[in-house]
């Protein structure tokens, strides 16, 4: 391969499968991928527009290559993904060294946009939604696993339009893979030495319901869970409404259902989520967390939660903290609200003054920061299963691997580990990860 590309990807696990499907289609039409942009002959962003700060970090990123193309004017660089698709062609116009833009439905046509910038040097962008039809026959597919985890994409898009949200601006209305190609993939990975997986969607929950004669999500995932070879399985990410009692008493029946939820609450008061626009109050959700840890006591949960959303006054701010205090999150991914073009909120009057958006962002984040450091350190003596994924960050010969609760623990030990599921002591806790000792006999605290 004579071709060079350079490839950064932001955002959700969605953007890390489209990324894993353009790795594939570059390779196809002869170039090899390289960690420095310095060496590329092709520069290509992956974007997410979830968050105003995200996009002005894809926007910093894009200046920085700018020099690059100052100094080798046949260097092709592109921008994908969701800034792509809410941008479109005003990106070309915006970013007069920019060549490409591609949006979230259009990642196939990559090759070919590569191809006419290379051979007529021409702009071009693609970021027209496509139908459901075609949508169904393009859904990205891996069946050979280059690690021992893998992301399976289950579904697209979303059409529950909270109000804050670009997602079904920028991904397109929901649709449904078939479950027969999900199963047959996950067969094939496994067959690979796959030992995890992480079905994955904007909303897993509303998984097959509308379409006639599928399976529900809690059928897919018995159905998974029946797969020889696979020993875990994750999902991401579940929207509140749609957690079905069925759902929640999969986690007291599939033991290879991993025991950790991600469930976005975004706000504790009931007002507030009604302005969101999200189909549940502060009661009905915590009836579900209750309802989760009735069926698995074990269950560790983790969600996101917007601050200064239009309109929060200082006592729903407070709903918010003692939402927080009373299900006791294990992490939280918490932002400052920020508005996104084409949303209903972004017309909804914003008077609360920067400072005090900060100063509730920093309690909440107090209130977190005890919450993990407590759950996390009490871990700290207890034996747990560990699923062994490769080489730590860390360096010095260690071992990584993840708990049932998605904590990353680092440990020493021998590379023929990888793949197994094997009795760990956490001996230490820090702020993202957890130090252990692998434990040649013992019971398990947890199961796996």
């Amino acid at each position: 391969m004579n071709k060079k590309f350079y490839l950064e990807t932001f955002g959700c696990q969605m953007n890390v499968v489209d990324s894993e499907r353009i790795v594939d289609l570059l390779r196809q039409i002869g170039y090899g991928e390289v960690a420095d942009a310095a060496e590329a002959d092709l520069i290509l962003l992956n974007t997410c527009s979830v968050r105003d700060k995200a996009e002005r970090k894809v926007y910093g990123h894009l200046g920085s290559f700018k020099p690059l193309k100052d100094e080798n004017p046949a260097l092709i660089l592109g921008v994908g993904g969701c800034v792509a698709q809410q941008e479109g062609e005003r990106l070309l116009r915006k970013l007069p060294y920019l060549d490409l833009v591609f949006g979230t439905h259009n990642v196939h046509k990559l090759p070919e946009m590569v191809r006419s910038v290379e051979e007529n040097r021409v702009r071009c962008h693609e970021t027209e939604f496509l139908d459901r039809e075609t949508r169904l026959q393009l859904f990205p597919v891996r069946t050979e696993g280059d690690s021992v985890t893998r992301f399976v994409t289950v579904m697209q898009g979303c059409d529950n339009f909270c109000s804050y949200c670009v997602v079904p601006h920028v991904r397109g209305r929901e649709v449904s893979r078939p479950s027969a190609e999900i199963l047959d993939e996950i067969r094939h990975l496994a067959d690979s030495g796959v030992r995890e997986v992480t079905l994955i969607g904007q909303n897993v929950n509303s998984y097959g319901g509308k379409e006639a004669g599928e399976l529900s999500f809690a059928e897919l995932l018995a159905r998974v869970h029946e797969i020889e070879g696979i020993e875990r399985i994750r999902f991401t990410t579940s929207h509140p409404k749609d957690l079905s009692d069925e759902l929640i008493d999969c986690f007291g029946i599939l033991d290879k259902l991993c025991t950790h939820i991600h469930l976005p609450v975004q706000s504790g008061s009931s007002r507030i989520l009604q302005l969101m626009n999200r189909g549940y109050d502060r009661e009905g959700y915590l009836d579900k967390v209750r309802r989760l840890k009735t069926v698995c006591p074990d269950i560790r949960l983790t969600s996101d939660i917007i601050v200064g959303f239009p309109g929060e006054t200082g006592e729903d701010f407070e709903e918010t903290l003692s939402l927080a205090a009373e299900v006791r999150y294990a992490d939280i991914f918490s932002f400052l609200y920020s508005p996104r073009p084409g949303t209903a909120a972004a017309a909804l009057s914003d008077d609360l003054g920067a400072k005090e958006k900060q100063e509730r962002f920093d309690r909440l984040l107090a209130l977190q920061e005890k919450n993990s450091r407590e759950i996390w350190e009490g871990d700290c003596g207890k034996i747990l299963p560990v699923l062994v994924e490769g080489e730590s960050r860390q360096g010095d010969g260690q071992l990584f691997g993840r708990t049932t609760w998605n904590r990353i623990v680092n440990f020493a030990g021998d590379w023929s580990l990888v793949g197994k599921v094997i009795n760990v002591r956490i001996v230490a806790s820090r702020k993202n990860s957890q130090l252990g000792e692998i434990e040649e006999s013992g019971s398990r605290n947890q199961e796996s």
